[in-house]
């Protein structure tokens, strides 16, 4: 968990998310909020439900985004373990034969 909060925290992470959030958010809004938009009859509810379609899109790209750096990071850490792990058992061979 620590691991992902770290790269959802990222500040790449955060302005990917932002600018996923945007495009899709007001794609969405538009859609689902037309008439109230352009007739001016916003109820407090239509601007709550609009603030949701914005978070909803930056919540998925961030996971995404996150998810991905962190697999990336954990599949990087497992290949240098194999690689000490491979140079500690030649060491151990190599002393051996001494």
């Amino acid at each position: 968990m620590r691991l992902f909060l770290k790269h959802a925290t990222n500040r790449v992470c955060i302005y990917r998310s932002v600018k996923v959030a945007l495009v899709v958010g007001t794609v969405l809004a538009l859609i689902n909020h037309y008439d109230a938009l352009f007739h001016g009859t916003l109820t407090n509810t239509d601007i709550f439900q609009i603030l949701l379609t914005y978070l909803v899109p930056y919540a998925v790209s961030t996971f995404g985004s996150a998810s991905e750096a962190r697999h990336i990071e954990l599949t990087q850490l497992r290949k240098i373990e194999k690689e000490f792990k491979e140079l500690k058992r030649i060491e151990r061979d190599s002393q051996k034969r001494e």
